[in-house]
Order: structure tokens, then sequence, then C-alpha cells
């Protein structure tokens, strides 16, 4: 079977965290992938999450919460090492939903709230720099 070839930038659906039509960067050098999260609390074993940007009008503000979630270190292509939450959710790109997880990271000041990492996109999708919003445009 052959995999489908991605462009550099697209745009994609998170149903589970209320997130639709979301651009979304394609990072080869990223081996996770992250979404911008403004409001992050944890506490009596929960996660609650707010998806909201100004820059970003489709991050609806909604609070999410997670009982099933961990942590762990990432490490930035300036070598520094962060410890962030990491969720399991799903994703819906060229019409097909795979389960994907995601770091919890402050973007607010980056052009896309998603930087999808190598760690997705194996065996899945080939990359292709060139294109864009290849899935986008098959909706």
């Amino acid at each position: 079977m052959q995999k489908p070839i991605i462009g550099r930038v697209d745009i994609v659906d998170f149903p589970s965290l209320g997130l639709f039509n979301i651009d979304v960067k394609i990072d080869t050098g990223a081996y996770t992938s992250a979404i911008h999260c403004s409001k992050i609390i944890e506490e009596n074993k929960t996660l609650k999450c707010t998806f909201y940007s100004k820059g970003h009008p489709n991050f609806s503000g909604e609070e999410v919460t997670f009982t099933n979630y961990s942590k762990t270190d990432v490490k930035s292509s300036n070598g520094y090492k962060e410890n962030r939450f990491k969720i399991k959710t799903d994703i819906v790109i060229f019409g097909k939903t795979y389960a994907i997880n995601l770091t919890l990271s402050t973007r607010d000041d980056m052009k896309f709230p998603v930087l999808i990492g190598r760690q997705f996109l194996s065996k899945k999708f080939l990359v292709d720099v060139n294109k864009q919003n290849l899935s986008h445009n098959t909706r």
C-alpha cells in the first residue's frame, strides 16, 4: 500500500478536543508532536487544558479534561530540555482518523499552533516540502 504524500503544512481536525480546521506544520526535525495549550491545570490526577489562542480563531477556548495523560522530556532544537504533559487523542487527516500523542506547549507566539513530528508521520506518510494543504484539499 502506497503512503499518502503530505506537504509542509496542512489543515486537520482534532474532534475529541473540539478543534476543527486547525493549521499544522509538518516538522520532520521534531520527534514528538505538540499542540498549543494556553492553560494547563493538574489536580486530583486530572489534567484540565484550555485550547485558546487569539491568533488562531479555530481554537475554541473550551476546557478539555484528561484522566489518561503522562509527562515526557522534550528537547528543543537549541538543546533546551523541557518536561511537558503528553496526551493521546485523535487526528483526522486525509479523511482518516488516527491516534496521536501530543505534548502540551505554549505556542502562542508561533505561526502554527500544532507541530506534527516524526513519531506520528513514521510509516504513515511521505513528506514533500514543496506541497501544502494536500489533506485539506481532498475534503
